[in-house]
C-alpha cells in the first residue's frame, strides 16, 4: 500500500494546487486590470474604457455570484448561456460579469458613476459593486435618463389599462390611452415627483441640461400622432413652472439622446434623417436612412449652427468628447443576432473615429457618465477571464474528476489485492 499512499498524496496535493490556481486567477486578473486601466489615486481615468470587449464565457459569473466594481462599459448580448438578451458588465479593471435581464425587461439605465444599474419596469436598483439588488417603490415604469448629480432619475411611468372593461349599458369604464406621467425619481430614497411637461401619450426620450436645471422630453402628443410617428419637443424647468418652450419635431427628427444636451448647456442635439420616413416604412428603407445632428437653441427652440453628417445605423449620442458628439451605432441587419455596437466620435467634417468595438451579435452599448466626461477612452483591450466562474461550475468540474480519482483508485487497489493474494498463494504452495 506504500505506492497507492505516494500516488494519493500526489494527487491530492496536485488537486490542492490546482484549486489554488482557479482562486488566484481572478485575483491575478484584477491585478492585471489595475495596472493596465484602473483609476489611479491622482483620479486619472485615461484608458479606463477599453477599445474593444469580447463575449462572455458560458460559465461567466453574474453580478450576484461574484460582484465586480464600477463599470467601465456595459453591452448586451444573447451569446451567453441565457441564450437571449443579457448584459454584460466589463468593469474598470477588466473584469466580466452577468447581468441577467427576466424576458420582455428590456435594458436599463447605468448611472454616471458606474456603480449601479437600474431596471425597467421593476424599477429594482443593482449594485455592481456588491451584487444586491433592491426593490423601489416606482414599478411599471422606464427609466429615459439619470441626472449630472447621480441621485435622480428622469422615468415615464405608462398610465395605459391593460384591459378595456365595460359598463352594463355596454359602456367603456376605462381608458386604454391615458396620458404617460414623467416623473423625477430618487431611487436611493424612494421618492418621486411628477414634471409638468403638458400632455402625452407617450415619452420616447428625455435629457438633463449639464447643470441639471433643465429637462428636455419628447414624445407623441396624442395616439395619432405615435400612429404617424409625429414627434413633439418639450423643455422644462425640473423644479416647476411648466413648459418654456416646446417645438414640433414632424417624423423626420428625435432628440439625440440621454446626452443630447451639449457640455456649453445652449445647444440641445437632434438627431434628423434623410429617407423614408413613417410607419410603413420596411426594415430596410429605415436601415438606409442618412442622418445628421441638428442644433436648437435652448434658450428659444430656434435652430442653431450647422448641422454634422452622421452616415447611417444611428442610435443615439451618449456623451461628447469635447465638442466632438460620441454616438453609438448598431448595424442593420436581417438578424439582431448579427448586429453590432460601436462607439464612435463624429468631427465637424463628419469623420468618425471608432473608440470601442462590441463582438458581433452585440445591440446595445453603454458607458458611465463619469467615464465620458472625462473621455476616458483608449484603454486596453479586454479578455473576459474563464477563472471568473460561480461556485456551481467549479463544483460541476471537480466532482466527475473526483469520481474519476476515486475509480482509478478503487482500480489500482483491487489490481494491488489481487497482486498480493496471488503472492500469497504462491508461497503457500511452495
Amino acid at each position: 500500500m506504500g505506492e497507492i499512499g505516494r500516488r494519493l498524496r500526489r494527487a491530492a496535493a496536485a488537486g490542492v494546487a490546482l484549486g489554488l490556481v482557479a482562486i488566484s486567477a481572478p485575483a491575478a486578473t484584477a491585478a492585471n486590470g489595475t495596472v493596465t486601466g484602473r483609476t489611479t489615486a491622482s483620479g486619472s481615468t485615461a484608458g479606463v474604457v477599453p477599445t474593444r470587449v469580447h463575449d462572455p464565457w458560458l460559465w461567466q459569473a453574474t453580478v450576484g455570484q461574484r460582484p465586480a466594481g464600477p463599470a467601465a462599459l456595459v453591452f448586451f448580448t444573447d451569446r451567453t448561456r441565457y441564450f437571449e438578451s443579457t448584459g454584460v458588465l466589463v468593469d474598470r479593471n477588466g473584469a466580466y460579469r452577468l447581468i441577467p435581464i427576466p424576458i420582455g425587461e428590456g435594458h436599463g439605465l447605468l448611472s454616471p458613476d458606474g456603480r449601479h444599474y437600474l431596471r425597467p419596469y421593476s424599477g429594482e436598483l443593482l449594485d455592481l459593486t456588491t451584487g444586491r439588488q433592491r426593490r423601489t417603490r416606482s414599478t411599471g415604469v422606464y427609466p429615459m435618463a439619470w441626472a449630472p448629480d447621480g441621485q435622480h432619475v428622469l422615468i415615464t411611468r405608462n398610465n395605459d389599462d391593460d384591459v378595456i372593461t365595460y359598463g352594463p349599458d355596454n359602456q367603456q369604464l376605462n381608458d386604454p390611452e391615458k396620458p404617460d406621467d414623467l416623473l423625477v425619481v430618487d431611487p436611493f430614497r424612494d421618492t418621486e415627483r411628477t414634471l409638468d411637461v403638458g400632455t402625452f401619450a407617450s415619452h420616447t426620450a428625455a435629457a438633463w441640461s449639464p447643470g441639471g436645471d433643465l429637462v428636455a422630453v419628447t414624445g407623441w402628443p396624442d395616439v395619432p400622432a405615435q400612429l404617424a410617428e409625429h414627434g413633439r419637443l418639450v423643455v422644462v424647468d425640473p423644479a416647476g413652472g411648466g413648459p418654456r418652450w416646446q417645438v414640433d419635431l414632424g417624423d423626420r427628427r428625435k432628440l439625440a439622446g440621454p446626452a443630447a444636451w451639449h457640455p456649453d448647456g445652449r445647444r440641445l442635439a437632434l438627431l434628423a434623417f434623410d429617407g423614408c420616413a413613417g410607419p410603413r416604412c420596411t426594415s430596410e428603407e429605415a436601415a438606409a436612412r442618412t442622418w445628421r445632428i441638428e442644433f436648437l437653441d435652448t434658450a428659444t427652440g430656434r435652430a442653431v449652427g450647422q448641422a454634422l453628417p452622421a452616415g447611417t445605423s444611428v442610435s443615439e449620442v451618449i456623451g461628447w468628447r469635447g465638442d466632438d458628439p460620441v454616438l453609438r451605432y448598431v448595424s442593420a441587419t436581417e438578424q439582431d443576432t448579427d448586429r453590432q455596437a460601436v462607439l464612435a466620435a463624429l468631427s465637424p467634417d463628419g469623420g468618425r473615429e471608432v473608440l470601442v468595438t462590441t463582438p458581433v451579435g452585440s445591440t446595445d452599448l453603454m458607458v458611465p457618465g463619469d467615464l465620458l466626461t472625462r473621455a476616458a477612452f483608449g484603454g486596453p483591450e479586454r479578455q473576459p477571464s474563464p477563472f471568473a466562474a460561480p461556485l456551481w461550475a467549479y463544483l460541476t468540474l471537480a466532482v466527475p474528476l473526483l469520481l474519476a480519482a476515486a475509480l482509478v483508485v478503487r482500480r489500482r487497489r483491487a489490481a494491488f489485492l489481487v497482486r498480493r493474494l496471488t503472492r500469497d498463494d504462491r508461497r503457500e504452495r511452495d
